[in-house]
């Protein structure tokens, strides 16, 4: 099993290797398919290459011309099973997170929560590997105050860091009457305000750790971005007089996310590369928005 992934690891990186070429060979493409749409002489500079290039051209299609990136190949078969996700806390958890973690299992459909212990990072991801888990969920916390979440995708990356704020859970709504049960149902998701290629990405990480939905299910999950912070909120809905009537119903836990950083692997290498990351000065650039407007 470790030969395989490393295996499959060597030949990630080598596809992620071939992406400058891959980049490089599809902009001279795309400039001699523009001289000879608009009739104009081909560039100087591909005039050596264009009878190869020509030829090339003619034998692409539609999914052939664009080339792919290590981001397709993260979340190639995403849609092919429903996500398997392990979830679990820093060492020596508080009972606040611990009960923080036992809701969030039933946020996630298909989630499954175990007691981290004394076992290290690296154990975990190797186990949940072996076990084909498709993304590790860890929650952090500061003095019994949920205040990290970190969503690694497997068996490559990405791994995405958030740090939480303002976490309100199930248990802490005093009355238990008016916010019912929690339905088990994979949700329909709304995710607003994630336009930039920043946003596109943050939705694409967390839109996959949710199955499809069917249709008339009534459990309704929304990540809104607002200058950055991105709001939990976990409703069902009912339609009491007739399909013109929703009585929207919150059922918890809610709380709000910040990005800080994206790592291109699993959260256990510390050696891989940063996508994205949050830096000190950017702090001070309040009318810049990375994720959305």
């Amino acid at each position: 099993m470790l030969r395989r992934n490393i295996r499959l690891r060597r030949e990630y990186l080598y596809r992620k290797s071939l992406e400058g070429k891959e980049r490089l060979l599809y902009e001279k493409k795309r400039k001699i398919k523009e001289a000879l749409a608009e009739g104009k002489p081909i560039p100087t500079e591909l005039r050596n290459e264009e009878a190869a290039l020509r030829q090339e051209i003619d034998l692409e299609d539609e999914n052939t011309a664009i080339p792919r990136s290590h981001i397709d190949d993260e979340y190639a078969k995403a849609t092919e099973r429903d996500p398997k996700i392990l979830l679990t806390t820093s060492r020596d958890p508080s009972a606040p997170l611990t009960q923080f973690v036992k809701e969030l299992k039933f946020v996630f459909p298909n989630a499954e929560r175990i007691n981290r212990g004394g076992q290290v990072i690296s154990e975990i991801i190797e186990s949940c590997r072996a076990h084909d888990y498709t993304d590790v969920i860890l929650v952090h916390e500061h003095r019994g105050v949920p205040d990290g979440l970190v969503i690694c995708h497997l068996p490559f990356g990405p791994t995405a860091y958030f740090e939480l704020l303002n976490v309100v859970t199930r248990h802490d709504i005093k009355d238990k009457k008016a916010i019912g049960t929690m339905p088990e149902a994979p949700p329909h998701l709304i995710l607003n305000n994630f336009k930039s290629k920043l946003g596109e990405r943050t939705a694409n990480i967390l839109k996959h750790l949710f199955p499809m939905p069917k249709p008339d299910t009534k459990r309704i999950i929304t990540f809104a971005n607002q200058s950055d912070y991105i709001s939990f909120r976990h409703h069902i809905y009912e339609k009491h007089g007739g399909p013109k009537s929703v009585e929207l119903k919150e059922i918890g836990p809610r709380f709000e996310m910040r990005l800080y950083q994206i790592k291109l692997g699993t959260v256990d290498q510390t050696e891989a590369q940063n996508e994205w990351v949050l830096r000190p000065y950017m702090n001070t650039t309040k009318k810049q928005k990375f994720i959305g407007d």
